[in-house]
């Protein structure tokens, strides 16, 4: 009944996630403040799933939004939810379609693994003065849905095929993510970085030893601006005015003094 319970209220709450992020989007500039930087998320990563024949990796695009929350000095709190993202393996061998009890198609194609996520990072982050940063900590995941696809191209005539498998999956994925960055623009700007993640449970209910791993690379872009990067623009304003108001002042000062030297010439 627990359990239950755990399942109905994370999948209600990752339902509603992608109107959560057009929301989010709107009220970006409101939700920077001063220890909260708020933004999107997005990148592409490669997956595969240890215990199976195929080593293939799995390639798509992901997006979603994070927040960076201010622990202490340059420690960080970093979460978010990757709303749209794929996790799975590529060109399933004999073995592996015979696992998934796959519908077998009379043409050459490959067939790929395709498991949709919502993906909640929960990580420690450390800012480095050099605009790098580094972090570790647990990742969860929900499935909400999964398919065995079938690709074929031939003579010019695509086939492609989605065969609902989701009931041969665990619901729930969890495991450890470490990652590295480096922050644009002096911390003005975006953030590129890579993340790995390897998960500790089953993918698949009836098969031991199947666990997600992901390369993650990322993009995450401020929405507005947060209170310190505020702070920071109106300090580079002020030193821009004050030396342009210097510049002026010696150039007052030199012409002052070009029109002394006239008038003792003279």
């Amino acid at each position: 009944m627990k359990k239950t319970f755990l399942v109905t209220v994370f999948l209600l709450i990752s339902l509603s996630m992608q109107s959560q992020v057009l929301i989010a989007l709107l009220l970006g500039k409101s939700l920077n403040t001063g220890k909260i930087e708020f933004g999107l998320d997005g990148g592409v990563n490669y997956a595969s799933i240890s215990g199976m024949e195929s080593s293939s990796w799995y390639r798509k695009w992901n997006l979603g939004f994070y927040f960076d929350i201010k622990m202490k000095e340059q420690w960080y709190f970093h979460t978010g939810v990757l709303v749209k993202s794929e996790l799975g393996l590529d060109d399933l061998e004999e073995r592996d379609l015979e696992f998934l009890n796959a519908t077998i198609y009379p043409y050459e194609g490959e067939y790929s693994q395709s498991i949709s996520y919502f993906l909640v990072p929960a990580l420690a982050r450390y800012k480095f003065d050099n605009h790098m940063y580094a972090e570790l900590g647990p990742q969860f995941g929900l499935v909400y849905k999964a398919s065995i696809q079938f690709n074929s191209d031939i003579d010019g005539i695509s086939i492609n095929a989605t065969e609902d498998n989701r009931d041969m999956l665990n619901r729930f994925d969890m495991g450890l993510a470490a990652g590295a960055g480096y922050r644009l623009l002096k911390g003005l700007g975006w953030t590129i970085g890579a993340r790995y993640y390897y998960g500790f449970l089953d993918v698949y209910k009836d098969k031991s030893g199947t666990k997600n791993s992901a390369l993650f690379l990322k993009l995450n872009v401020p929405i507005g601006l947060s209170q310190e990067k505020k702070d920071q623009v109106k300090k580079f304003k002020e030193a821009k005015g004050e030396k342009k108001a210097a510049k002026k002042e010696a150039r007052k000062e030199a012409k002052e003094g070009s029109q002394d030297e006239i008038k003792e010439d003279q």
